[in-house]
This record gives C-alpha cells, structure tokens and sequence, in this order.
C-alpha cells in the first residue's frame, strides 16, 4: 500500500508494506483466502493511467507516408507490388500506329535506356567503393549493438543493486519490527502480570483488614 504526500517543491511516495518480509499470507491459507475475497469485493481498478504515466508516443505524426505504411503493417497487410509497366517497351497499339503513340513509345524507350545506364553507373560505384562503405557500416552497428549491450548490463546490474538493497533493508527493518513486537508482547505481558498481582494484593489487603477488623472486635 502506498500513500502520496504533496508539498509546494516535491511529491514523496511512502510504501508501507514489506515484500520481502511479510509472509503472512503464505503462512495462514485461511488468511489468504480472506484477502483474495476481499479483493473480489473491491471496485475494479480506473482505465485511465496514472498521471505520472507519460502519455503515448505517436508515431511519424508529421510524416503521413511512413504512419500509412506502419498502419500497412500493424494491420499484416501485404505489400503493394511494384508497378512493373513502367519498365516495359509496349510498342503502339494501332497498326501501324500515329506518330504521337510513336512519340511515346520512343520517350518511354529513352527513359529505360537512361534507367539502365544509371544502373550500371550505380553498380560501377558500388563495386569501387560499396565493399569499404559496407565494413564501416558493419564497423559502426557492432559498435553500437555493442555500447548497447553494455548499457543494458549496466542497467540489470543496478537492477539487481536496487532489489538486493530493498531486500537486505526491508528484512533489516523487519528484523526491528519484529524484535519490537516481541518486545511489545514481552511488556503487554509484564504488565498483565503486575495487573493481575495488584489484583491479588488487593484482595490480600482486603483479607487482612477483615481479619483485622475481627480482631478488634473480639
């Protein structure tokens, strides 16, 4: 259980339960029982966050192509095949065809004339200098997988910090806990005692009174 205290610089949250230490349920069956009937009873947890919790991250908010394309593929959609009749060389449907289809049969020839020399010239490019291009992206991603490796030992190190110090504090505090209510128990005792000798006193007191008091009267 846990419990927000509010000033005007900062918000503390105290927790008032030991994890570690309590082990009360797995103790009393019949106590655990009890606790999930109660938990049954209560009202079911509110659907919206915590107000601490960020807000979601909207994904390519300025950039409808790339949003369209995640919807594409969140929604296992297949891919849009490529038009592929841009690449062909039909030739004029008429026979023996006007001088505008030839027109156009002879721009969209020059267009994949044009296309597959600037494939030889990017294939010339990448044979000269894609293989050292190639290594130092290699050299540059292992690099990186490698700083993020490291970032996430780092991160279960002071993970496994974190609940190894809860756990040693809070079975320290249970500890204290633990040796105050034996102590509590020790003088709830103690004066249980007192109580019931001060009883018997009393009553010893009232016996001898009486006694006196026949005593005198003889």
């Amino acid at each position: 259980m846990a419990s927000l205290t509010d000033n005007d610089t900062h918000r503390t949250e105290i927790f008032d339960s030991l994890p570690y230490y309590d082990n009360d349920l797995e103790q009393n069956p019949i106590l655990k029982e009890k606790v999930e009937r109660e938990l049954a009873r209560e009202p079911k947890p509110p659907q919206t966050l915590h107000p601490r919790v960020p807000p979601p991250i909207e994904l390519f908010k300025d950039q409808p192509g790339l949003a369209a394309e995640l919807a594409r593929v969140e929604s296992h959609q297949p891919l849009v095949p490529l038009d592929t009749i841009r690449y062909q060389l039909p030739a004029p449907t008429s026979t023996p065809g006007t001088d505008e289809e030839w027109q156009q049969a002879l721009k969209n020839a020059q267009s994949q004339l044009e296309h597959q020399r600037i494939r030889h010239t990017n294939l010339a490019l990448l044979q000269t200098y894609g293989p050292n291009a190639w290594r130092i992206h290699n050299y540059l991603l292992e690099a990186t997988a490698k700083q993020a490796e490291a970032a996430l030992e780092e991160l279960k190190q002071r993970t496994t910090d974190v609940n190894r110090e809860r756990k040693n504090s809070q079975t320290r505090f249970g500890n204290q806990l633990t040796t105050l209510e034996n102590k509590w128990t020790e003088l709830i005792s103690s004066i249980l005692q007192i109580e019931m000798a001060n009883v018997a006193l009393d009553a010893e007191v009232d016996r001898l009174n009486k006694k006196e008091a026949e005593l005198a009267s003889m």
